[in-house]
């Protein structure tokens, strides 16, 4: 009788160590939240979406001058293709990151550079120069072809690589990486992305949080707080900000060159983006511009999907 007692102790045991392993394994599991459409299966879901701060009203007021008249993409861009084109991103980080500010900022801050890189706003524009983001989805007058010899991302013939996009994309390496990673034929049909705005937006969203190569940050981590600068960063005057953003989408074309209008233009849109999102500018952050940094990538054509 004692042997049997024994043995059920010991079950008994085994069962209970078994318990505590599958509660410390589910306790040690982070928590994750499914919010529809927009967000699924992410801890990032547990936070705020896009669509709980930035309203329709919102995007209207960024791009009010989108679809007047002199605009060259008239109808195209809208506030249901960029929200339809973050959701993707959004259970990645994208807008879903840290508290409701920090959310807010990261929106304002890819929009910053959405609207200067498609802006047709001049000193004397109505409404002010910044109120012109989103005017076009294209390249209007390409000074050249784009087209590289790549033994991967070969140029099609008939297929024209000059920019296109919320983000313009240049040269047919490009449009072959971005389209390899959404999974959309961009090589044969560059002009997808100026025919569809969802896609442009994606393909936009996608180079904001993917790093150029391999060991270096994207834009994304650098604005959120997620990377950490080495010593070689810190001694190139690269840190967390919104100025490391314009270092890893356009290198040496933006940065390192001092105050120039090509950086200052992009900082004004943030800053101005900032104020109608109700954040204000006085919250654009440590490390605003990139005037004294290295860039990432010396000036390649190969290095940039935006260059």
């Amino acid at each position: 009788m004692g042997n049997k007692s024994a043995v059920v102790l010991a079950l008994l045991a085994a069962v209970l160590a078994v318990a505590l392993v599958v509660e410390a394994k589910s306790k040690s599991k982070p928590k994750v939240c499914d919010k529809g459409w927009e967000c699924k299966n992410s801890i990032y879901c547990c936070n705020d979406t896009i669509t709980d701060f930035f309203q329709v009203y919102q995007f209207e007021n960024l791009f009010s001058k989108r679809n007047a008249p002199v605009a060259h993409a008239v109808g195209y861009w809208d506030y249901q293709s960029f929200i339809i084109a973050a959701s993707l991103y959004e259970p990645l980080g994208f807008g879903t990151t840290g508290g409701k500010q920090m959310q807010m900022r990261e929106v304002a801050a890819f929009l910053g550079h959405v609207g200067s890189k498609t802006s047709c706003g001049y000193g004397v524009a109505t409404g002010g120069p910044l109120a012109w983001g989103l005017c076009y989805n294209r390249e209007m007058s390409p000074s050249q072809t784009y087209c590289d010899e790549n033994d991967l991302y070969p140029c099609v013939e008939g297929a024209e690589y000059y920019g296109r996009g919320a983000l313009p994309v240049y040269w047919n390496y490009n449009y072959g990486v971005i389209g390899e990673a959404l999974k959309v034929d961009l090589l044969h049909h560059p002009e997808y992305l100026e025919q569809n705005a969802t896609l442009a937006f994606q393909a936009a969203i996608w180079r904001w949080m993917t790093p150029i190569k391999k060991k270096q940050p994207s834009a994304h981590d650098v604005f959120v707080g997620n990377w950490k600068p080495t010593k070689n960063d810190t001694l190139s005057k690269r840190l967390p900000g919104f100025g490391t953003t314009m270092n890893i989408l356009y290198g040496d074309l933006t940065c390192g060159q001092g105050f120039v209008d090509s950086m200052n233009n992009i900082i004004s849109h943030y800053q101005y983006y900032l104020d109608l999102m109700g954040i204000g500018r006085e919250f654009s952050g440590d490390n605003l511009d990139c005037a004294e940094q290295e860039p990432f990538n010396p000036s390649s054509k190969s290095d940039s999907a935006t260059s």
